[in-house]
């Protein structure tokens, strides 16, 4: 195909902030990982799609599957929708105890 361009897969986006490599981070509408560490309004690329274990909400917990939402305030993951960004689902059930959450990134838009 002469239009294709790149999978999306790896995407690359301007740090909203400043980041370490592993650090989610929502760009505008654009979730990810980051691959490298970056600079507020540095180029970075992220991850839009896999497994990762993110910080998240201590007190929340949740089965394998239940929506997972990015509280780009807190720079976390929460099961709280309000005012959240769904990134995805968790991937591993959450305990209540656990300051990280295994989550299934879908890479969809929103």
């Amino acid at each position: 195909m002469k239009n294709f361009i790149q999978s999306g897969c790896t995407l690359t986006v301007i740090a909203p902030a400043n980041v370490l490599s592993g650090q989610a981070l929502l760009a505008g509408a654009i979730f990810g990982v980051a691959c490298s560490d970056a600079v507020q309004g540095a180029q970075v690329e992220i991850n839009r799609f896999g497994v990762y274990a993110l910080a998240a909400v201590t007190a929340d917990t949740g089965a394998i599957g239940v929506k997972i939402y990015w509280d780009n305030t807190a720079k976390r993951l929460t099961t709280t929708a309000t005012s959240n960004t769904l990134v995805g689902a968790l991937a591993t059930p959450k305990s209540g105890t656990e300051t990280s959450a295994t989550v299934l990134l879908d890479g969809v838009i929103r």
